[in-house]
């Protein structure tokens, strides 16, 4: 885990990992620092793929760059007011909303076949 963006902390986190997951939001910020980390990895030589927070919201740019990429969509969280509750409480995801269990179970399963 790296904090959000590429400073040289970030950097030195994904360098020599065997895969990096890319969370991102469907706004221009979030579509401006994807293609930054993206970059990144490339020179990196690390394989990437994104989860989509918040998801239904925004417009479809960030699908549209990681399908012209050939970057995988690993997975897609909409927004509910209830999940950034949950997260300002400091439950993770899956204690609070039990039916993503099983969609983070597929999300390793799909980090393995991207990876």
């Amino acid at each position: 885990d790296a904090s959000p963006g590429t400073s040289c902390p970030v950097v030195e986190a994904v360098r020599g990992t065997d895969f990096c997951v890319l969370v991102t939001e469907p706004t221009p910020f979030g579509l401006n620092d994807l293609k930054l980390a993206v970059e990144m990895a490339e020179e990196l030589g690390v394989p990437v793929g994104v989860v989509i927070n918040r998801a239904d919201l925004g417009d479809g740019r960030v699908e549209e760059f990681c399908e012209a990429k050939g970057i995988p969509v690993l997975m897609r969280i909409p927004f509910r007011r209830e999940i950034a509750e949950a997260y300002s409480e400091g439950l993770p995801l899956v204690e609070a909303f039990p039916e993503y269990r099983e969609r983070f179970l597929e999300l390793i399963e799909k980090i393995g076949e991207v990876g």
